[in-house]
């Protein structure tokens, strides 16, 4: 893995070179900024979330636990089941706050 920009854009290695691939893969957070004079923030580059792919990664555990069962597979399904839980509880907080997409903590 590749930081091209701190908490934005990675590049992620292709497992395998093979004569086709490009090497690598890009992965695009999305990235807001303040808007001067207010609390509110403005999309500078649009990307996924830290939730997308939390459920992209609990798809493919899900997936590989059919084909190759084992415990550790399920642990680690059930660690990234809480770790979007928690982010969900973050946003449906901030939510009833009323500070999401605000720059107040």
């Amino acid at each position: 893995m590749k930081v091209l920009k701190e908490g934005h854009l990675y590049e992620l290695d292709m497992f395998e070179d093979t004569p086709n691939d490009s090497g690598n893969q890009r992965i695009q957070f999305i990235e807001k900024a303040s808007i001067i004079g207010s609390t509110e923030l403005e999309t500078v580059n649009n990307g996924t979330t830290n939730e997308e792919v939390l459920e992209m990664l609990i798809d493919r555990m899900n997936f590989l636990q059919k084909i190759f069962p084992c415990r550790e597979n399920a642990l680690v399904i059930t660690k990234l089941e809480e770790a979007l839980m928690w982010l969900e509880k973050r946003t449906k907080d901030r939510k009833k706050r009323g500070v999401k997409g605000k720059q107040i903590k």
